[in-house]
């Protein structure tokens, strides 16, 4: 059953000159009622999280949306790997790079994981589809980086523009701790991420063959405890996470009966309220029965 269509079950509508009568509105009124409650319900409850607040939604069915602050900037953390992968793949599309070309990890690159690269030693020649993978499906933060160096921060942000992301960028590398001290801080917008991702799904970025690609390594993520969280195996979840000190970031596409694209972006928050409201909204949204997510 739709959220609408539970949330009509008990709705009532009183007549203001008698407050005890109930009268059923017509399926359209309560269709709309429902929906509007719905709607205030999740912006309600992501008002009660602390810090600043970032959420983008559309219906991949019927087009509707729901958002709050989702044209603003916000630290990206490693949500910033998401429209990284996206300029490369354009790239690999393009003939102006391969996915068969490799890279050296260089012991002199490392930085704390996330990611597996980091316990390799022997400095190994890795192959660009295969760094992307990494940077997606565990967020390898030296894969990340060793990307950044090779096609270089100006390209990704001058590419960014030519995909429509206009307020996206990226400032520093990852754990550049000079620059962070000197505010550099890499940016996404929450409707930013949910266009590029619906053209993602709709296998209109750059081309069918690539809008795959992509999916198919979203759809592989291994950090599922946020917009998956209460989803559990009941619905796939192609998504890409971002986390730092008082950051968490989770934006995807749910594949429920009426797929939607779902972003989240919280800045100075409280991480453990703030995950706990994607989860619960996620579910929401996919309509499944709180039952089945215990």
């Amino acid at each position: 059953m739709k959220v609408q269509e539970r949330l009509i079950s008990y709705v009532t509508v009183r007549t203001p000159s008698n407050e005890e009568s109930e009268t059923v509105p017509s399926s359209m009124c309560q269709f709309d009622l429902a929906r509007k409650l719905e709607k205030e319900r999740i912006l309600e409850r992501l008002r009660r999280v602390p810090g600043d607040v970032g959420f983008y939604y559309k219906d991949l069915t019927t087009g509707e949306e729901l958002g709050l602050n989702e044209n603003r900037m916000f630290e990206a953390a490693s949500v910033i790997k998401l429209p990284m992968f996206a300029v490369i793949a354009k790239r690999v599309a393009e003939g102006k790079a391969s996915w068969e070309d490799r890279l050296v990890a260089h012991n002199e690159e490392r930085v704390p994981p996330c990611g597996a690269l980091w316990f390799f030693e022997d400095e190994p020649a890795v192959r660009l589809k295969t760094l992307c993978g990494l940077m997606i499906t565990i967020s390898d933060n030296m894969a990340t980086n060793m990307l950044m160096r090779h096609f270089g921060i100006e390209t990704f942000n001058r590419e960014f523009q030519a995909i429509g992301l206009e307020q996206t960028h990226i400032e520093r590398l990852l754990f550049d701790s000079a620059a962070n001290a000197a505010g550099k801080q890499n940016k996404i917008v929450p409707r930013e991420m949910g266009t590029l991702l619906e053209r993602i799904y709709r296998h209109a970025f750059v081309d069918e063959a690539t809008s795959k690609l992509m999916e198919e390594t979203l759809l592989q993520q291994q950090i599922n405890h946020k917009i998956p969280g209460y989803l559990r195996d009941e619905v796939a979840v192609a998504h890409k996470t971002g986390e730092d000190d008082g950051i968490t970031n989770d934006v995807g596409v749910v594949y429920a009966r009426e797929p939607f694209v779902i972003c989240f972006a919280t800045n100075r928050t409280d991480v453990p309220e703030a995950e706990r409201a994607m989860r619960e909204i996620s579910l929401s949204l996919a309509e499944i029965p709180a039952w089945k997510a215990e």
